[in-house]
């Protein structure tokens, strides 16, 4: 994926992955997912990473999964709490849901063809992808 533009002032905050329900078992070790990040060229993109092992995720004090990016470099692994992954490697009722919600709220407020990263995430000190709406817990 191309170097994203970074997030515009108009792009909407994340109403839908905060009240996501999803829990620690619905993901294993050797899952491919994906964390949706942003919009390209009409569809959703993200960064596609595959499922470790179970992992303390510090910003919400709930389990999460330890991440490895195939991409490598200086966060190779990182830890992410369920509700911020979705399925690459099989076709769940649950993870499509969750994607067609964020399709149906997100694509129509971001045009153009360039690639946007919408900053719904960040990256704690201690390798934990962290959510806007988790931030306050963050440590």
């Amino acid at each position: 994926m191309p170097e994203a533009v970074s997030r515009d002032a108009c792009i909407p905050a994340d109403t839908i992955t905060p009240d996501r329900d999803i829990t620690h078992a619905h993901f294993a070790p050797g899952d491919q997912i994906v964390v949706i990040k942003g919009v390209a060229d009409g569809e959703l993109w993200g960064d596609a990473m595959t499922v470790v092992t179970p992992s303390w995720h510090t910003p919400t004090e709930e389990d999460g999964w330890r991440l490895r990016d195939p991409n490598g470099g200086a966060l190779s692994f990182i830890t992410g709490h369920p509700r911020y992954l979705v399925h690459l490697s099989k076709r769940c009722p649950d993870c499509l849901i969750y994607q067609r919600a964020l399709a149906d709220y997100l694509l129509p407020k971001v045009g153009g063809t360039k690639p946007v990263d919408v900053g719904w995430y960040s990256i704690t000190d201690r390798n934990q992808l962290v959510h806007d709406a988790d931030k306050g817990n963050a440590r």
